[in-house]
């Protein structure tokens, strides 16, 4: 009997399935925050965590200019596909109000890159 296309064809690579556990342990392993959890002694604890609290407000503002430079290129009118505040506001989540302060927020901050 003549082999069917499926057959002749190369055979189709499967991606392994991603595991969510560790097969064979009872209880998954807990999780640890930057492995504060470990740390007994609270002077440590605190001058660890106070540490990560100020590099993660940090990154939260410059993540935050960044999405106001991003707000005033999208608001940009000399873009063909500009956008409004209100497409803005729906994209990232704010109020019009908001967008129209982030744009001009981000406008200074772009102002500010070209001068510096």
């Amino acid at each position: 009997m003549p082999d069917s296309p499926a057959d002749r064809s190369p055979q189709r690579r499967l991606r392994p399935a991603p595991l969510l556990f560790e097969p064979g342990l009872a209880e998954p392993e807990q999780e640890h925050f930057f492995d504060l959890d470990d740390i007994e002694d609270p002077r440590e604890l605190l001058s660890r965590s106070t540490e990560l609290t100020v590099a993660f407000r940090a990154a939260a503002e410059r993540a935050s200019d960044f999405q106001a430079m991003a707000a005033a290129q999208l608001a940009d009118t000399r873009r063909f596909d500009s956008l409004t505040f209100e497409e803005i506001a729906a994209r990232a989540d704010w109020t019009p109000d908001y967008a129209a302060k982030m744009v001009e927020h981000g406008r200074g901050l772009l102002r500010q890159r070209r001068i510096g």
